[in-house]
């Protein structure tokens, strides 16, 4: 029997880090719900209504397609889309 069980998936410290980040963005989201409960849907710009799950799950995808955009043109390294991928998160957050 191997000593390290998830050897085979080659983490990394970056990867750790997304998916320790991943879970704090819930823990954080979970906090905030049970606090101020509702999420309170609003109309944004997109014409949807959105709560606060919807317009994290909208971020998060729209950093992984920037992250990947971002990795197929220039490559590395990835301090530009991180830079990119925050912005979009608080837009995100702010108009949809």
């Amino acid at each position: 029997m191997d000593a390290a069980p998830l050897a085979w998936m080659a983490w990394t410290w970056p990867t750790a880090a997304f998916f320790v980040f991943i879970f704090l963005c819930f823990v954080a989201m979970s906090v905030w719900e049970y606090f101020v409960p509702g999420g309170s849907p609003r109309h944004g710009v997109l014409g949807l209504d959105t709560t606060r799950g919807d317009r994290l799950f909208i971020s998060l995808l729209g950093s992984a397609f920037i992250f990947l955009a971002w990795l197929g043109l220039v490559g590395t390294p990835l301090w530009g889309p991180l830079a990119i991928a925050i912005i979009f998160a608080i837009a995100v957050f702010i108009w949809v």
